[in-house]
């Protein structure tokens, strides 16, 4: 099938007439099914197609995309090649489980766009032959002229010819909180998407009424499209951590290859057969390469996911749950994030008085909210949000027996010229609708006794005004009593009342955006909804001052260059009616200015930015499936406080990475500074390649990993933000890393010539060195429970697993000392009950010089 061009008109620009006939077809016929079927083999069917991610094998092949694992493969070759094939096989079995245990825990399936596939999988009703047909929405066509309704999933974007009070919900697609009555006017060529009210869109939902539209553009050429684009071309960012990390392995990698390259030529020019010095420099390569590290790395990650599951977030990129710690701004949508996307009367004004509690209304209140019962057409769980608002409100008179008892005679439909909707009952006509509208209408109002007396204009409109400047919504309401039959005459209008009603904020809104701001985070609101309420929002939850947001719209965003835009993401606190590319440009525009950006959202014109952003956070209960897919994290109840909670479990995990790599690395600096002495000094290797891969693996697992289950320091959502440039580690943590370094390297020295001065033999001098760096990384782990202040004062709390640890790694070291088979693989032998005091005593120097170290550095600042 071929795909062409679809016709390029602006449809909202032009009267229904002329779009019909620029598409060559019928509004009052339709197409006919042969020129369907032609249509459709030119443009194509009414689908999104998603291309294809990664497969298996490259998902895989990722995993071992590090330099650091190239060196180490390199290593593995030239070990295979001199014979070492036990060593060779060790070495291709690490490489083999990191890539193993890299693709089960960060495998990420790319399905948002899947997601917004299935949003127009969807049948319709279609004029075809003169007549109306269900087919499913994939067979339209430009020129179909479908037929909608209320509960009707719009299935293609459309021109509107006929509408009956046609409301549609877009919030998945623009943000705006409440229903948008659509009508067939023609509207200025500049109408920003969002405004088109004589255009339905693909994939938004009708909540009320009844329309006909001819369809304009189908598949990946509607607004849906657009987005799909977006997010097919909007390229993911590394995170910090693996940011930090990718620098990190290529620095380490050249350092190695350079000191391997140097120890081996250096044994040549002093006499050493290249064999051996092959040997000592796989040695010292595979010893300086913290081989564990990717996959302790992955398993730490997935460990704080595990954490974070129990706060009711599920992550799905590993790599999220550090950059939630590393977060500057949080970009917040509106509707449905920070507000509970559900409309709901917050006031009602009636008898000159504005009340926000109405469990004992007065006889005027009572009245105002008995007309918004049965001025009515919805049901308590079905219908217009707006009209499911004024029922709850009034839940309290109890709206069934209300209906029961006054039930409904005759109705004038709600109209978008009048703007007024009226119903009969026995007594009494009911109106609600448009302030204006009814004022105009009305000569009295109620008193707080129910009695009624001159209607004083003056006061509501000022009651109107306060309400607007809150950004709520305003219906007002009155009553006649019909003269001759239910509607025949409408006699003498009595004013009821106002009822102002908003999408509320989050009750715990305000406080999770006070903590994130506690911990030096920014919170910006960016959304589709209109400015007056997003800054009544703003200022409700605490973003602003109430009345002082500072405001932004779409079309301020498209008069400003990308270097504007960079000042105004800084300075403003609140971006209103952006459009999905917009927002994509606002995430573009604050990392530009170096900060790690956070993106909550719900909706279809969210999916773009929570791709782009470092971290996107969606809504799993009220969000959509392609808002959930395009997402780093999923917040299953909706709520905004595990936004808060995350960045405090990311900040744990950050905490632990870090103590995890300033334990590990000592080991590998000091394995690859002991075959570099032994080199230099012209000495026979105190440890071979395969005993160094024990000693990594072993203890980087069962050691290293408890470093996971550490408790969360005190203060930690007291700091600022980590700098986006600081390094993995800091100056003080690469002093401390090159203490410890040195520390093995003459403890392994030690206990190896001690070894041989007490006539044992080279094997059993191995074992003792090797039993040195377990001992050592032992005792140095306990050191690493708190990074910057001695175990006294820190008082790290209880973690369980660092016992369990322990007695497994002192089981294998048991193992590996004493069984033969174990021997003869590693190479090593049984020593006497003597031999483990240079062991211990390397292992206690170790702790008490950390430990001096970080008393004296904090006295010092």
């Amino acid at each position: 099938m071929t795909t062409t061009e679809q016709p390029g008109l602006r449809a909202h620009a032009a009267t229904a007439e002329t779009v019909a006939a620029s598409l060559d077809t019928d509004p009052a016929t339709g197409l006919s099914t042969p020129d369907a079927d032609r249509r459709r083999e030119r443009y194509g069917c009414n689908v999104l197609t998603a291309p294809r991610g990664p497969g298996v094998v490259r998902r895989l092949a990722a995993q071992i995309h590090s330099p650091l694992v190239y060196v180490l493969l390199a290593a593995g070759v030239v070990t295979a090649v001199f014979g070492g094939y036990v060593d060779a096989a060790v070495i291709a079995g690490v490489v083999v489980l990191n890539a193993v245990i890299g693709y089960v825990q960060e495998s990420r399936a790319q399905r948002a766009l899947d997601a917004l596939t299935r949003l127009v999988r969807t049948e319709t009703t279609v004029l075809r032959d003169g007549s109306p047909v269900r087919v499913s929405a994939e067979e339209l066509v430009p020129g179909d002229v479908v037929e909608i309704a209320a509960g009707d999933r719009v299935p293609a974007d459309g021109r509107v010819t006929e509408a009956h009070q046609l409301e549609v919900d877009e919030s998945a697609l623009t943000g705006e909180s409440a229903p948008v009555a659509k009508h067939d006017e023609v509207l200025p060529a500049e109408t920003a998407a969002a405004d088109r009210v004589n255009m339905v869109h693909s994939g938004t939902l009708v909540t009320r009424g009844t329309a006909r539209a001819v369809v304009t553009s189908t598949g990946a050429h509607t607004q849906l499209g657009d987005i799909q684009r977006l997010v097919a071309t909007t390229a993911t960012v590394a995170t910090p951590l693996t940011r930090k990390l990718g620098v990190f392995s290529r620095q380490l990698s050249v350092g190695i290859v350079v000191v391997a390259a140097f120890a081996f030529a250096l044994g040549l020019l002093r006499g050493t057969p290249v064999a051996e010095m092959f040997t000592a420099a796989v040695a010292l390569a595979v010893g300086a390469i913290p081989e564990g590290l990717p996959a302790a790395v992955s398993i730490v990650l997935a460990i704080g996911v595990v954490r974070m599951s129990r706060r009711r977030s599920v992550v799905r990129h590993l790599p999220a749950v550090e950059t939630l710690g590393s977060t500057t701004v949080i970009c917040t949508d509106k509707t449905g994030t920070l507000t509970e996307n559900r409309m709901t009367v917050v006031a009602v004004h009636a008898a000159g008085r504005t009340v926000d509690e109405w469990a004992d209304p007065g006889p005027a209140v009572r009245e105002c909210l008995v007309a918004g019962v049965l001025c009515n057409d919805a049901s308590p769980a079905k219908g217009d949000p707006t009209e499911i608002a004024l029922l709850t409100a009034a839940a309290g008179l109890d709206p069934a027996r209300l209906r029961a008892e006054r039930p409904r005679l005759d109705v004038v439909p709600f109209d978008s010229e009048t703007r007024l909707m009226i119903t009969a009952h026995r007594g009494a006509a009911y109106v609600k609708g448009a302030v204006e509208e009814v004022l105009a209408r009305c000569s009295a109002e109620l008193g707080e006794d129910g009695a009624e007396r001159p209607l004083d204009t003056a006061e509501v409109h000022r009651a109107q005004a306060e309400f607007a400047a809150q950004g709520l919504r305003v219906l007002a309401f009155a009553r006649f009593t019909p003269t001759g039959g239910p509607l025949a005459g409408q006699g003498e209008w009595t004013f009821l009342g106002l009822q102002a009603m908003q999408d509320p904020p989050r009750a715990e809104a305000a406080r999770a955006i006070a903590a994130c701001r506690d911990a030096g985070i920014a919170v910006k609101m960016i959304t589709g909804d209109h400015a007056v309420t997003a800054g009544a929002i703003a200022g409700q939850v605490g973003l602003a001052r109430p009345g002082e947001a500072t405001v932004l719209t779409g079309r301020d965003l498209d008069e400003l260059d990308d270097g504007a835009l960079d000042e105004a993401a800084a300075r403003a606190d609140v971006f209103a009616r952006v459009s999905p590319a917009q927002k994509l440009r606002l995430v573009r525009a604050l990392q530009r200015r170096g900060q790690v950006v956070a993106m909550t959202g719900d909706g279809v014109n969210d999916a773009p930015a929570l791709r782009r952003a470092d971290i996107g956070v969606a809504m799993g209960r009220g969000g959509t499936d392609a808002a959930r897919q395009a997402a780093d994290m999923v917040l299953l109840d909706d709520d905004f406080v595990a936004i808060e909670s995350a960045v405090e479990e990311g900040r744990g995990v950050f905490d632990n990475l870090r103590k995890f790599i300033a334990w590990t690395l000592p080991t590998n600096i000091g394995e690859g500074m002991v075959i570099l002495v032994a080199v230099v000094l012209g000495a026979v290797l105190p440890i071979v390649p395969v005993q160094i891969l024990w000693i990594n693996m072993t203890t980087a697992v069962f050691l290293g990993l408890t470093m996971a289950f550490e408790p969360k320091e005190p203060g930690l959502m007291r700091r600022p933000p980590r700098p986006p440039a600081r390094p993995l580690l800091t100056r003080n943590l690469v002093r401390r890393i090159g203490l410890v370094s040195a520390l093995l390297v003459a403890a392994a020295f030690a206990g190896y010539h001690w070894e041989l001065a007490d006539g044992g033999s080279l094997a059993q001098a191995r074992t003792v060195a090797v039993n040195v760096f377990v001992g050592v990384q032992i005792a140095y782990l306990f050191s690493c429970r708190s990074l910057d202040h001695s175990l006294i004062r820190a008082r790290p709390g209880r973690n369980r697993m660092l016992g369990v640890g322990l007695g497994i790694t002192v089981l294998l070291q048991a193992l590996i000392t004493y069984v033969p088979g174990m021997n003869r693989m590693f190479h090593t032998a049984p020593i006497g009950w003597d031999s483990w005091w240079p062991v211990l005593a390397a292992a206690a120097a170790a702790f008490v010089v950390v430990e001096a170290d970080k008393l004296i550095r904090s006295r010092i600042g």
